[in-house]
Parts: C-alpha cells; structure tokens; sequence
C-alpha cells in the first residue's frame, strides 16, 4: 500500500495493491500497519459508518472539536465521488485551502483526514458507497458544520451537477462566521493532539 501526505498536512492518501485474476479481484483497504508506519500511530476505530447517496448528493463540510475530534478514513467500495478535505484550523499554513480526491472502483484508493480536517464528498454516481473508519463516537453537541457553498471556500462542485443537501448542511455557516464565534479547531491544539497520539503509539 502506497501512502502519501496531501498538500494539506494531516490528509493522506492510500492507494492499495490489486490482485486481480480470473475470479474477480482482491485488496487490502485498510493496513494498520501501513497508517502506523506514515502516521507515527494506529488509527483506534470507536465506529464505522456506512453511507449511499444518489448522483449529485454532497454531504459536509463536517467536523468535531478538538480535542478529541475525530479522524477518518474514508473508501469507496461502489460508485465514485469526489471527496473534499477542507483546512479549517486556525493558524495553519494551509487555512482555508482545500484538496479534491476522485475515489471510485479503479484504484480503491482511500483518504485519512486527522482531527481538525473539514470532510465533504460529492456523488458522482447513483447508489454511491462511502464507508468510513472514526477515531471517535458520534457526538452531536461536538459536531460542526460549514457550508459546502460558501462562495469563501469556493470548492469545486462540478458544473454538470445540482447540489443535493440536507437541510441541516444547506443552513450550514460560512467560514468568516464560524472563525469570528471562535468554533473553529487551532491548529497548536490540534498539533498538540497528533504528537499525543504518537506518543502513545511510541510508549
């Protein structure tokens, strides 16, 4: 498996090895060896969830505070989307950039976005699958929301799709509105919170 850090520190990209033959194919999605071995740790998974969404779906951008927020790895096992990692903490070099990944069934590659990361996908497809590994539990009162649409971020959503939001996202916040009440993750907690992870793995 073949790890890369993106653009944006703290968002990787796995892309596994295929073993295609004659009775269809095989891979390995997730390696913890292979997280450890890039990341410094393991990746400690509290829930796993699983969504389908119809073309033109877009969910995100979503978040938890920090700490302790809440990693994710994402994969997409049917149909293909664009998946968006947003950088959303303050003070980071990189604040308020933004990096687009295809993931489909043709490289199976897969993202890991640390604590921190806002998460958006597209579906580019019908009954699109988007499997996810959380470092942490489901917690409402933590969980945050800036608006895929905020002309601020001005993320690529293609211009052959409608947006489908819930209305939950489609009433989501601006970026300026969020970072003037204070919501959104600094970047020294959010350091502070993978070296701690690490150092953990370490001892």
């Amino acid at each position: 498996m073949k790890a890369t850090e993106l653009s944006i520190s703290g968002a990787w990209e796995f892309v596994p090895q295929q073993f295609p033959d004659a009775r269809g194919n095989f891979l390995v999605w997730y390696d913890a060896t292979a997280f450890a071995d890039a990341l410094g740790f393991e990746l400690s998974v509290a829930q796993t969830n699983h969504s389908v969404s119809a073309r033109g779906v877009v969910r995100g951008i979503h978040w938890a505070d920090v700490p302790p927020g809440q990693g994710k790895y994402v994969y997409c096992p049917q149909g293909a989307l664009l998946d968006i990692v947003v950088d959303l903490r303050v003070g980071s070099p990189t604040f308020g950039q933004h990096e687009v990944v295809r993931l489909d069934t043709v490289d199976y590659r897969a993202l890991y976005l640390s604590e921190g990361l806002g998460h958006g996908f597209v579906a580019l497809e019908d009954n699109t699958v988007l499997s996810y590994l959380c470092s942490t539990g489901y917690a409402p009162k933590r969980e945050r929301i800036v608006n895929v649409l905020d002309p601020e971020l001005a993320l690529p959503i293609p211009t052959d799709i409608t947006p489908t939001l819930s209305e939950r996202d489609a009433k989501g916040p601006g970026l300026t509105e969020l970072r003037e009440a204070g919501l959104l993750p600094s970047y020294d907690d959010c350091l502070h919170y993978y070296e701690s992870l690490r150092a953990a793995h370490r001892g």
